[in-house]
């Protein structure tokens, strides 16, 4: 428990710094708590429920939500998540760990190629195109999270980075996808999943400290480096999750 905790703060401090992190959660509830794979994604998910919250609030609060941005982004989630999270309870337990990680594998690589768009955000002055851009990318975020329960972020950040949105404004609206995506994917749990709740409980409340702690160093600190850091972590973990669901470990 000790060591799940330390972790869950990890996780909590790296979606308040750079959004990605929620990734590294499940291996450790697999690992630590000894709970199928399933189980793992549901219990994640519905954590992520508090730590958007707790994110949400820190950066309205910083100003740094531009909610044009962050409503369809939103929008697209609310459904997909519920979808993807009806598909995981019928996908087999090695498919899902597989397809986590290939989103871990794909966060770190996101973060060491620290990719960049010269200029302005996709569609900039173009705003009904924008904003399906946007949605496009909530949906297909909020569907891989209801079906692996990383979070929202874990995908739209990367997303966002690619099509030239700032990245305090792409960190920023990570805040408000967990919220959306992690309510429409544990609703979608509750009917055809399992959460172990009072495993969550203290790694929520663990992982909403990280948050509080990562909100600060999210306006404080060079994001380049925290980038790479989470990077070095992501790449590693996906390797040991195909590792274990192919029987190597």
């Amino acid at each position: 428990m000790i060591l799940l905790l330390s972790i869950a703060l990890v996780v909590g401090t790296l979606i308040g710094t750079v959004g990605v992190g929620g990734v590294l959660l499940i291996p450790a509830l697999t690992a630590f708590a000894h709970i199928d794979v399933h189980q793992a994604m549901a219990t994640a998910l519905f954590t992520f429920i508090f730590t958007g919250i707790t994110g949400t609030a820190l950066f309205q609060r910083k100003g740094t939500i531009e909610w044009r941005v962050a409503t369809p982004v939103c929008a697209g989630a609310l459904v997909f998540a519920f979808v993807g999270a009806w598909l995981n309870s019928l996908t087999a337990a090695r498919t899902l760990a597989l397809l986590l990680a290939a989103i871990i594998i794909f966060a770190g690589a996101y973060t060491l190629a620290s990719w960049r768009r010269a200029g302005n955000a996709a569609f900039e002055g173009r705003p009904r195109a924008q904003r399906i851009l946007l949605t496009g990318i909530g949906s297909f975020s909020g569907f891989g999270s209801g079906l692996t329960g990383v979070g929202g972020p874990a995908l739209s950040v990367p997303l966002m980075m690619l099509f030239g949105f700032p990245a305090l404004v792409s960190i920023g609206a990570s805040q408000v996808i967990q919220i959306i995506a992690a309510v429409s994917g544990t609703l979608g749990n509750l009917r055809f999943g399992s959460i172990d709740f009072e495993l969550a409980a203290p790694v929520t409340v663990v992982e909403m400290l990280g948050v509080l702690i990562g909100s600060r160093l999210a306006h404080s600190v060079n994001q380049t480096l925290l980038k790479k850091f989470v990077g070095m972590a992501c790449m590693p973990v996906g390797l040991l999750v195909i590792a274990r669901a192919l029987g190597w470990l």
